[in-house]
């Protein structure tokens, strides 16, 4: 695991973004704008699934809100491995960091899980929401939300 973590550092694309005084820092701002589109709208959609905003219905919200939680769940794998490609060992070792990838794991799950039960395709529809989509709907702000706790952490603890 040591070898292939060395190795990643060395990757051209991760010595690229330590030397480079603009790179590092921009995909730094695009990680942390695809976390703001992922916790935006995970957030509001969670909200709605647990009983606010039920002037707009989860039909209209739940489609639109999740294509963009997608995306910028997306992009924040995307520039976040970029962005530990530049430290891995480092990070590998970081409580924070650690407890920040366990806890991503743990919202994808949460979300999977969610997005195809049956639960969810009745909510998307009109139907009541049923109990376990509030439960998935309150899992997921925790843990969304402790994710960035942990990734602001990060920095804290090197």
């Amino acid at each position: 695991m040591l070898e292939a973590l060395q190795a990643l550092s060395e990757w051209w694309v991760a010595a690229a973004l330590r030397q480079s005084r603009v790179a590092y820092p921009l995909m730094n701002a695009a990680h942390i704008m695809s976390i703001g589109l992922l916790l935006g709208s995970i957030v509001t959609l969670d909200l709605r699934l647990i009983g606010l905003f039920r002037g707009h219905p989860i039909a209209d919200l739940g489609p639109p809100l999740w294509r963009v939680a997608t995306c910028g769940l997306i992009v924040a794998i995307a520039t976040g491995f970029l962005l530990f490609s530049t430290r891995p060992l480092t990070y590998a070792e970081n409580p924070a960091f650690l407890a920040k990838l366990g806890l991503i794991g743990l919202g994808v799950v949460n979300v999977m899980v969610l997005r195809y039960s049956r639960h969810w395709s009745q909510a998307i529809n009109g139907a009541r929401v049923h109990s376990s989509v509030r439960i998935a709907a309150f899992v997921s702000l925790f843990v969304w939300l402790g994710a960035v706790v942990a990734g602001r952490w990060i920095g804290f603890l090197q």
